[in-house]
């Protein structure tokens, strides 16, 4: 690792990022891949996963993402989401950007505006006014968005889909979508990745593409 990557990811300490995209977009691939690189670095470092991430949490995961609850309420469904999630601010994420850890979170509220909001029709302002009761200041630097179209995203899933990733095609267009004007709407807030590529192309341009932002993430409201 050059000495240039080694002096941007030194400002990762207290920044709150998440790695975000549709299901199949491989984000979870580059969230391994880039923790592992972060702590090699010697950053303090939170890895937290949406749903879940506390015990409360993945308790609520199971519910959510249990094939049987097929008739689960959508308002139902968004606000399981929020209540995972002010769990996991309140006693991993906060604590931890308290300390000057770089908070790296595989989805998060941008997940429900896409998959509630875009795509289940859910106004986004409804989601954001419930997120100020969840996550009170407690709101990504950044986004990085992973996107890929619905056909390609199939052919990565596992044959044992959950409740989520179940859901047709065509909803899943809607929630791609969904993620690109979420970062047309705050583009100093979001990175999109072409996520179609290989693994090692798309790590690359996720490098990139950080250490070109970092410079310009907004100041902490």
């Amino acid at each position: 690792m050059n000495a240039t990557t080694l002096t941007w990811m030194r400002n990762l300490g207290g920044k709150f990022i998440v790695f975000d995209g549709p299901d199949g977009s491989g984000k979870s691939t580059q969230f391994r891949r880039f923790a592992a690189l972060v702590q090699q670095q010697g950053v303090g470092l939170c890895e937290v996963r949406e749903p879940g991430g506390t015990a409360i949490g993945e308790q609520i995961r199971t519910i959510l993402l249990d094939p049987a609850n097929d008739d689960m309420d959508l308002r139902c469904e968004m606000l399981l989401y929020m209540a995972s999630r002010a769990q996991l601010t309140a006693q991993r994420i906060e604590p931890a950007m308290r300390e000057g850890k770089l908070v790296l979170a595989d989805r998060f509220i941008s997940s429900t505006m896409a998959y509630q909001g875009s795509a289940g029709g859910i106004p986004v302002a409804d989601i954001l006014r419930t997120g100020q009761i969840a996550l009170r200041q407690c709101w990504p630097d950044l986004v990085v968005v992973f996107d890929v179209d619905e056909a390609t995203a199939a052919t990565r899933l596992s044959p044992l889909l959950d409740r989520m990733e179940q859901k047709g095609s065509d909803y899943h267009r809607i929630v791609r979508q969904g993620y690109l004007e979420q970062a047309r709407n705050d583009p100093r807030r979001y990175l999109v990745l072409d996520a179609r590529a290989d693994v090692e192309t798309v790590f690359s341009q996720l490098l990139s593409g950080l250490e070109n932002m970092l410079g310009n993430l907004p100041l902490r409201d």
